[in-house]
């Protein structure tokens, strides 16, 4: 198996990175693209293996659609794909099979698939009830109220967003419950405004009128989900002057709010004409432990679950249940991961989720050649990096990093970290 060894001669941050794209942006662009009466141009579209992985299987629909015989398409382990593309597919001729990874497999989809049945399309699983992989034939859908649960994944209730315009008749959501990861909700519904769409939103109810996108075009800014590994080396640095180009102040982006959370771990953040200066404030921090809820962040969880932890903070975190059934079950991940450095961690069952962890405030023990597995997980290989800016690592499968950042480890080595394989 490859593997990175990384190690950093001194505790400076220094330099200047040039983040990627959202890609959380580019997928929703990429099917709002498809669905336009008329083309428009995506400057500045993200690299990221998901996004690259859903603009081919959108030139493939292009290519077969309308064919009587059976079409696969496959999805890999990109949750996002699997989900948009089950929406999309729903309404396009044709006779398709979305499959993916065997982890895609244990990622649910059955509140998507019973919301878009609600409405008429004809969906069926091909192995386990309410996960992939899945046969659609499309068909035309009928527009209607519809209730859906917003507590397992918030890219069902964007999927369904995206396609609302284009079913007769319109959408119109409500949603049944607590919500997760909803400022993606709110980045689908900011998308489809700026589209031409005159959607709205009251409290729980969402109502998407029929109608056609008006092609613009748009420039992605830069992912502020990736930026929050460069917030976790600064906080574990000891001097940081660090440019990050591309974030907005003026965000689609919930996970904007790391700049306010990492305020906690004497990270300061200005906002430049070119995205965001970074710097290290000289001082103790004020308290000895940090308790967060990342019900509407959990991307962002990996890297701010890690800094407290390698800060010797106790940390209490919640919200985190659908961490659980991203690339990888990211809670066990992490307890795994600290257990091979001392520290003590529980997590606090409701149900047959785990929605809470506590980090004990632990001396960190970091062993002869600390070796971090990535469970094929993009967030985890990222995670544990700037780690290494206290002491030298080794993280297993390094290449999961392109889903989402493909020059990560250039831009970590242009900062002074050394790598080797």
């Amino acid at each position: 198996m490859k593997k990175f060894t990384i190690s950093k001669a001194n505790r400076n941050l220094i330099g200047t990175i040039h983040l990627p794209s959202s890609k959380s942006i580019s997928n929703r662009l990429l099917i709002i693209k498809s669905l336009a009466v008329g083309g428009f141009e995506i400057d500045n579209m993200g690299d990221a293996d998901d996004t690259l992985l859903l603009q081919k299987l959108l030139n493939k629909i292009r290519e077969f659609q309308g064919r009587s015989s059976m079409t696969e398409l496959d999805t890999e382990n990109a949750g996002t794909v699997m989900r948009f593309l089950t929406a999309y597919l729903s309404m396009v001729p044709g006779k398709w099979i979305l499959s993916g990874t065997e982890r895609m497999r244990q990622r649910p989809i059955g509140i998507l698939v019973d919301g878009l049945k609600s409405m008429g399309a004809q969906i069926d699983y091909l192995a386990k009830l309410g996960y992939p992989p899945v046969m659609i034939q499309g068909t035309s859908l009928k527009g209607r109220e519809i209730i859906v649960d917003p507590g397992i994944s918030s890219q069902f209730i964007s999927a369904l967003i995206l396609i609302g315009p284009k079913i007769p008749g319109g959408l119109t959501l409500h949603l049944s419950g607590s919500a997760v990861s909803f400022p993606y909700v709110k980045m689908t519904i900011g998308l489809l405004k700026y589209f031409g769409i005159h959607i709205v939103q009251e409290r729980s109810r969402i109502v998407i009128p029929e109608g056609d996108y008006i092609p613009r075009n748009f420039f992605v800014e830069s992912d502020w989900s990736a930026a929050a590994f460069w917030y976790e080396a600064a906080a574990l640095a000891d001097f940081v002057d660090l440019e990050l180009i591309g974030l907005s102040q003026d965000s689609l982006q919930g996970d904007s709010i790391i700049s306010s959370i990492f305020q906690n771990f004497n990270v300061r953040t200005e906002f430049t004409e070119t995205g965001v200066r970074l710097i290290k404030v000289p001082q103790s921090l004020k308290e000895n432990q940090f308790k967060f809820d990342f019900s509407d962040h959990p991307d962002i969880a990996p890297s701010v679950i890690t800094t407290c932890t390698m800060l010797g903070l106790h940390g209490f975190f919640t919200g985190l249940k659908s961490l659980q059934i991203k690339e990888s079950d990211r809670l066990m991940a992490l307890k795994n991961e600290y257990a091979k450095l001392g520290i003590t961690s529980e997590t606090y069952s409701a149900g047959n989720m785990i929605p809470a962890l506590e980090i004990m405030a632990n001396q960190i023990d970091f062993p002869h050649d600390l070796q971090i597995n990535t469970y094929n997980d993009h967030r985890m290989a990222m995670a544990f990096a700037p780690v290494a800016i206290l002491n030298d690592i080794s993280i297993e499968n390094p290449d999961v990093v392109t889903k989402s950042y493909p020059g990560f480890w250039d831009d970590l080595k242009s900062l002074g970290y050394e790598i080797n394989e």
